[in-house]
């Protein structure tokens, strides 16, 4: 790791460049290896991550002191904390990845024109990803790996928060790479908390960087995209909306809102916003509200809601946007579906909603006017999920409209490339 007292701008400016040409130079046999030697990494990483266990809990347990000290919230101490089970997790996300098919070389489409050339939409991989990433240390092995099966190098900047945990994983990868005889810079973690590694990464490193995945809060995906000089995949915050339409069956939506917001409330798929149709108010409201209180979430309400459930706390106007991540939920009353979707396309962040309702018009409504990266019908918005959605793990959820949107896994880090086969066919 560079020292603080090394940690000039300049001193800086190389070390990200050098990273950069280490990447540059290592995409290539890695988009060229066979889907068996990146299979074979990825099974010896998820060995390393099992055998490195102790290590990595000693490394984390570090970040846990510092976060401690530096006073971070209960929320992002979650994030942060790493068990032996969320250990397990990520070996096992890493073996799923491996078990995924290469999505590298894939014929997407292909077509014969009346010339008689044939022609084939082929998935290439897109060359060097940088992600950077806030607090959860899980991400340098979920986005090592799936950057791997798509046959990209990649530059991974955690958190100063859980550079510790990080560096402990990121051997791991490397253990891999190195068991595969695959390039050891393909997966490189920025050895700096210095903010200034960002700046140069936003830079482009030389015409080094493809592209940049940013996932973490509102200002660092908000410096991302104002400041990057290559193509971003956005992951914007998660403000979460479940709506409990009319015709839902009461215990279900208790359960799912319950889940939706309580389960882990620090994940970006955390209920923030729930919502509830005035016609059920006064069977659906309070047994739900009593059910999310019992489970210890703070309840703020709109002023009819209040008003109904005295153990509420106003809402203000504040409250419609802003990702809690925390056990706090913003609950308000509308006038059926469509007042719900006005109130969601004004205040979401347009990353994943959720609709409880029995009525297949509501919820084909629900579905076809709401613009957000992901829509859910009777489940929980914590499916909101590269893992849950089969893809092994994910790098982030993206909210933007270009290329990549909703969980962005395998498949999504790669672009394609047209083959073209003739027979002596010349343009007239």
């Amino acid at each position: 790791m560079l020292n603080a007292h090394d940690a000039t701008a300049e001193n800086i400016a190389d070390l990200m460049a050098q990273i950069g040409r280490k990447a540059r130079a290592a995409a290539r046999p890695l988009a060229l290896a066979d889907a068996e030697r990146k299979h074979a990494a990825l099974i010896a990483m998820a060995h390393a991550i099992r055998d490195g266990e102790a290590a990595i809990i000693e490394a984390n347990a570090i970040d846990i002191a510092n976060g401690e000290e530096a006073g971070l919230s209960p929320a992002m101490m979650d994030r942060l904390k790493l068990t032996p089970d969320r250990i397990r997790a990520m070996e096992d996300g890493i073996r799923a990845i491996a078990e995924l098919k290469d999505p590298v070389g894939e014929v997407i489409a292909a077509w014969d024109r009346p010339n008689g050339l044939h022609i084939e939409r082929v998935r290439t991989p897109l060359g060097v990803i940088g992600v950077i990433y806030e607090s959860r240390p899980n991400v340098t092995a979920d986005a090592g790996a799936l950057c791997l099966k798509a046959g990209n190098a990649v530059i991974l900047r955690g958190g100063s928060d859980s550079i510790n945990s990080s560096s402990a994983i990121h051997a791991c990868l490397v253990r891999g790479l190195k068991a595969a005889g695959l390039p050891e810079d393909a997966i490189q973690l920025v050895p700096t908390t210095d903010r200034a590694a960002v700046g140069e990464m936003l830079k482009g490193l030389g015409g080094n960087l493809d592209v940049i995945v940013p996932r973490g809060g509102r200002s660092l995906v908000e410096r991302v995209q104002t400041e990057a000089r290559v193509p971003v995949f956005a992951h914007l915050e998660g403000i979460c909306h479940l709506y409990i339409d009319r015709s839902a069956d009461l215990d279900m939506a208790v359960k799912i809102a319950v889940n939706a917001k309580m389960r882990r409330t620090g994940i970006c798929g955390s209920a923030e916003t729930l919502l509830v149709d005035r016609a059920v108010a006064s069977t659906h409201l309070v047994p739900i509200l009593d059910a999310l209180s019992k489970a210890g979430c703070e309840i703020r309400a709109s002023d009819d809601v209040h008003a109904a459930y005295a153990a509420s706390k106003p809402a203000t106007e504040d409250d419609w946007k802003t990702e809690y991540l925390d056990a706090i939920i913003s609950v308000k009353l509308v006038d059926g579906v469509g007042e719900a979707i006005d109130h969601i396309e004004h205040w979401s962040s347009h990353h994943t909603e959720a609709i409880v309702a029995e009525d297949a018009a509501a919820v084909n409504r629900f579905f076809n006017e709401i613009d957000s990266a992901i829509l859910l019908h009777n489940a929980s918005t914590q499916f909101a999920d590269g893992g849950e959605f089969g893809m092994g793990a994910e790098i982030g959820i993206a909210t933007g409209r270009m290329h990549a949107r909703g969980p962005v896994g395998v498949e999504q880090l790669t672009s394609f490339k047209y083959r073209v086969r003739g027979t002596g066919q010349v343009r007239a």
